[in-house]
């Protein structure tokens, strides 16, 4: 069963693009799923949004016309990351260096049936992810003492949900629902610490193993690149799959006002796998590759609860609110890694995180003319990174979201969704060890496309 669902993951992807998988919206999540909502800033929980109202409130199927649809779509997201060494004045870009990664694309696919009382609905959407890309030559790639390494500093994660979801009509004002998710996680990653970052860790009790000797009888030591990355579509260095899901409910308190409530559980992931090399950088016996297994343990997507509300003005004008927390505390403590060389020596990391639980108010409106619906929207979120623990290839830091959209009917049963979101340039500056050597400044800004083919039959 896993071959065949990310055969056909894979495929779909294939077909749809060329470039690779993904990047960062709401830290690892989109602003919204499906060109609907992320028009609308990311709102979902209490109008119909289509096939993706899966992702964020399964009772919103019920909201859908009566019949089978197909949602056909692609997620298309353009990054501008800088770092800035605030020590020497350098700076380096996020950048397509290699095949691997940038602009990020991921698939939207459903298929969802609504029948009386009873909605169905199966898809494979993107939940989220980050990519960044620094190449070999840039300050990051130079070790403790101005080393250079020539070693590369990247990343890429990638979270695909395959929910079942049904909704029901328990009475004309009550509608609830609900989906289990298949939860396909994968990463690469290629990044360099420092010896002062692996002192740093070691001093707080952060790393271990009979590796750690090896790396301090070094005659010289300046740092460890940890690399695992695979330069495939979808394919990643490590990944795992999980279960994840979601209740909803929505409550008609008239014929135009639509309450709206849905929580999405912590995801339920094993532990991400892959082969991996671990280098150690000394300035007299040069770079030592050891070749070995690694995992990152526990990587799990938060628990989100949602609250929305719209109201139809009138035939023309739709307005819609969602209020959302995520609990990324729980989830993101820190990123615990594991490596194994191929002899049996290992080494155990704990690189610090502790995000903080965030609140996300996003709003949009609708306008219907004729065969046209124009939307527009914003969200607006708290930070969830702290500026002492993040890394340069995990920049996840937007917060404030501005997006449009348009929908045209071709006809009763066919019609295309687009969706343009910008997220607005944020900066953060982090000059605490462990998780940088030298102080730095991150500023991140995007542009996500997102559009899809809707046939109803």
């Amino acid at each position: 069963m896993k071959r065949i669902l990310i055969g056909a993951i894979s495929t779909a992807v294939l077909v749809t693009t060329s470039q690779e998988v993904l990047a960062t919206s709401d830290v690892f999540r989109f602003v919204g799923h499906g060109p609907v909502s992320a028009a609308m800033g990311g709102a979902a929980t209490a109008f119909d949004v289509g096939a993706a109202g899966m992702m964020t409130n399964p009772a919103t199927l019920s909201l859908m016309s009566p019949g089978s649809e197909i949602h056909l779509g692609l997620d298309v997201v353009m990054s501008d990351i800088v770092v800035k060494n605030q020590a020497t004045g350098e700076s380096t870009s996020s950048r397509d260096h290699s095949k691997n990664r940038g602009p990020y694309a991921a698939p939207q696919l459903a298929y969802t049936y609504h029948s009386g009382s009873l909605g169905l609905g199966f898809g494979v959407f993107a939940q989220g992810g980050v990519g960044t890309e620094y190449g070999r030559s840039s300050f990051l790639s130079r070790a403790t003492g101005g080393l250079d390494t020539g070693l590369e500093n990247s990343s890429r994660l990638l979270t695909l949900n395959i929910p079942f979801a049904a909704s029901y009509e328990i009475n004309d004002n009550l509608t609830v629902g609900a989906s289990v998710d298949a939860v396909w996680q994968g990463l690469n990653l290629e990044m360099l610490i420092g010896a002062d970052q692996v002192g740093s860790l070691i001093g707080a009790g952060r790393v271990r193993g009979s590796l750690v000797p090896v790396l301090g009888g070094l005659p010289d030591f300046r740092g460890a690149h940890f690399s695992f990355t695979k330069n495939e579509p979808v394919a990643s260095g490590v990944d795992a799959w999980g279960i994840g899901g979601r209740l909803g409910m929505i409550y008609k308190v008239t014929q135009y006002t639509v309450l709206g409530a849905a929580y999405s559980m912590e995801s339920r992931m094993a532990d991400m796998e892959g082969n991996a090399t671990l280098t150690a950088v000394d300035a007299v016996v040069g770079q030592v590759a050891l070749a070995g297994k690694i995992k990152v343990r526990d990587f799990q997507t938060p628990a989100q609860l949602n609250l929305g509300i719209s109201h139809q003005l009138n035939d023309q004008w739709l307005l819609a609110a969602d209020v959302s927390r995520i609990f990324w505390k729980h989830a993101m403590k820190d990123i615990d890694v594991g490596f194994v060389e191929d002899n049996g020596a290992n080494i155990d990391i704990l690189l610090p995180q502790n995000y903080k639980d965030q609140t996300a108010l996003s709003f949009g409106v609708a306008y219907q003319t004729g065969k046209w619906t124009l939307r527009g929207g914003a969200r607006i979120a708290t930070q969830a990174l702290r500026s002492d623990t993040i890394f340069a290839v995990i920049p996840a830091i937007p917060t404030t979201f501005g997006s449009a959209g348009l929908s045209y009917q071709f006809s009763s049963v066919s019609r295309v969704d687009f969706a343009w979101t910008h997220s607005f340039k944020k900066k953060m500056d982090n000059s605490s060890q462990p998780n940088t050597s030298e102080p730095i400044r991150v500023e991140h800004a995007q542009d996500s496309i997102s559009a899809a083919y809707i046939y109803g039959f």
